[in-house]
């Protein structure tokens, strides 16, 4: 019942969103993913990725066999494209091996069989809907936020010395290489997230059932709360409001280069493409979860995500799309949702409730910061800047003092008597 309810909800979300965005005279969603099923994707590696989360469900042979069928149809699909001059892109295969699995599921399985078939389906489906859903968000942002308030968050990223511009030079010093590694890691971060979440789910085959908590649902949820954030703090970046990106509708060409006047700051308008996507940074907050969700893998497991969470921080500030401050808010976001998230697969109690609430709190104060103490944050940033930094601490070690209470204890294995006890 609970799996019903949570699909029809996602249902009646996707079709508003398309309505939505039809609104507006673009497609939505639905529309979209719709499309992929015979033209060029946008994104091969997401829909693969989307099927391997599907496979979690399926035996080793049959993962082979839809594997090899989804090769197979990329392939002549590629070949038809080819040959009629069309868009070339792979991943038509992947969305049709997810769609066969769904018609399997509900024609040849009965019982928990079909039930365990369809959460695969699900599951997969909502990585690549998470993608195109997120689209639809920020056009929404777009057309409906016509002011930014870029100024009073460019004002408060002085208390951390506007790592944007520092991170910017940086990248730019790097050439060609140095940008190409980290679009590719800010570009897949789907992709490394369904890596994870196919390690933690590596057992529902053989267990016919999904863990109570894993990577997939942070995610999603992230996903699903940070657009809602984007329409109460509208923001589009450095590389927009102060950089060659914005056009016309910057306040000055200043990003990288020169680090913006500290002014009375004031909402300004922007154009009706760009989108409101800064605050918090949501790249930032899925990597904090991909983070900490490889801990408990392997060690290549582990150096992966830490890696991606370094790169994506360094992507975020380098290519101008993000200030210092919303990466602090990122974290805070993760965290709170993460512990969230834990909290109801394991049961509210005191200690998750307290966690929760402190995190919403630490995450709200820093918004009000941000809009109406930047002023006073710039001016004294030898005060405000490790004030931000020990806010952003003390929601990490809330949350990793309380979940190692919440990690079952190793059991002390027995210690065996000394031989010369037993001898006498």
């Amino acid at each position: 019942m609970l799996w019903g309810m949570a699909g029809v909800a996602t249902l009646g979300f996707l079709v508003a969103l398309e309505i939505a965005a039809r609104c507006y005279g673009v497609p939505g969603p639905l529309a979209n993913q719709a499309r992929e099923v015979i033209f060029a994707p946008h994104s091969g590696p997401l829909l693969y990725a989307g099927m391997a989360l599907m496979m979690v469900v399926l035996t080793w042979r049959q993962r082979f066999i839809a594997l090899g069928a989804a090769v197979a149809i990329d392939l002549a699909f590629w070949l038809v494209r080819w040959a009629v001059g069309a868009g070339m892109n792979f991943g038509n295969g992947a969305l049709w091996v997810i769609l066969g699995c769904a018609v399997i599921a509900v024609t040849r399985r009965t019982g928990r069989e079909r039930v365990l078939l369809l959460k695969g389906v699900g599951l997969g489906l909502l990585l690549v809907a998470g993608h195109k859903t997120g689209d639809a968000w920020l056009l929404i942002t777009s057309k409906t936020r016509p002011m930014v308030l870029d100024q009073y968050v460019a004002t408060a990223d002085h208390a951390l010395g506007n790592p944007s511009w520092v991170v910017g030079r940086f990248v730019e010093a790097t050439g060609p290489i140095g940008a190409h590694v980290l679009g590719a890691v800010y570009g897949q971060l789907p992709l490394a997230a369904a890596i994870v979440a196919f390690y933690q789910l590596r057992n529902v085959a053989v267990e016919r059932r999904f863990p109570g908590h894993h990577l997939v649902r942070t995610f999603l949820v992230i996903g699903l709360l940070g657009p809602g954030i984007y329409m109460i703090f509208p923001v589009v970046g450095p590389i927009f409001a102060y950089g060659a990106d914005g056009g016309h509708w910057a306040v000055a060409n200043l990003w990288p280069d020169t680090p913006s006047l500290v002014t009375v700051p004031h909402p300004i308008p922007f154009d009706e493409i760009t989108p409101r996507n800064c605050v918090p940074s949501l790249h930032t907050a899925w990597a904090t979860t991909l983070f900490l969700h490889s801990r408990k893998g392997p060690r290549i497991l582990r150096f992966a995500g830490t890696f991606w969470l370094i790169a994506t921080l360094c992507a975020t500030l380098g290519f101008g799309y993000h200030y210092g401050v919303d990466l602090v808010a990122g974290v805070v976001f993760a965290l709170t949702v993460e512990a969230a998230m834990r909290s109801f697969d394991r049961g509210w109690d005191r200690q998750g409730v307290r966690l929760v609430t402190y995190g919403a709190t630490v995450f709200a104060a820093l918004l009000l910061s941000y809009r109406y103490l930047s002023m006073q944050m710039a001016g004294e940033p030898w005060v405000s800047g490790p004030l931000l930094l020990l806010a952003m601490a003390s929601v990490v070690h809330g949350y990793m003092r309380t979940t190692k209470s919440w990690d079952p204890k190793t059991a002390v294995p027995a210690q065996r008597p000394e031989p010369h006890l037993m001898q006498a």
